[in-house]
């Protein structure tokens, strides 16, 4: 399979230009509907949980989301060895993503720069919208659930 995976990033940007110029064919993983439920979950009120589970449905509606399945777990096991041999830390979440685009043939579209640059250490191909590491994306994330 080939295509495009979007990485959570992508899907919580403030930026209306990021989600204007998504690919039509990409996919998720399960682990961003993860991410998005947790983030209703913790949501501070109702006004923003009703926001966060409208963008949930939406990103339901919208993508087909890939599995953590087999194969998807080899390439996690490469991505972490990659991650550890090069000293670096990294979200368990981020390198599931990244191993999910190993393994269907996708190329990732993150704003976290650091994903990226651990991804293409990986082999696997990137498309990095922004050049923002993880605490400016999340900075990004926090306005965005205001």
């Amino acid at each position: 399979m080939s295509g495009d995976l979007l990485d959570t990033s992508i899907l919580i940007a403030p930026d209306p230009t990021v989600s204007s110029s998504l690919p039509p064919s990409a996919a998720i993983s399960v682990i961003t509907l993860g991410e998005l439920r947790a983030c209703v979950l913790l949501a501070r009120d109702a006004t923003v949980e009703a926001t966060r589970r409208a963008r949930l449905t939406a990103v339901q509606a919208v993508f087909a989301s890939l599995p953590v399945d087999e194969p998807v777990a080899e390439r996690y096991g490469d991505i972490l060895a990659v991650a550890r041999s090069q000293r670096r830390t990294a979200k368990a979440t981020d390198l599931l993503i990244i191993a999910t685009a190993a393994a269907h043939g996708r190329t990732l579209h993150t704003l976290d720069e650091r994903q990226a640059s651990l991804a293409r250490a990986a082999g696997v191909p990137v498309h990095a919208i922004c050049n923002r590491t993880d605490r400016d994306t999340e900075r990004a994330s926090a306005r965005a659930r205001k």
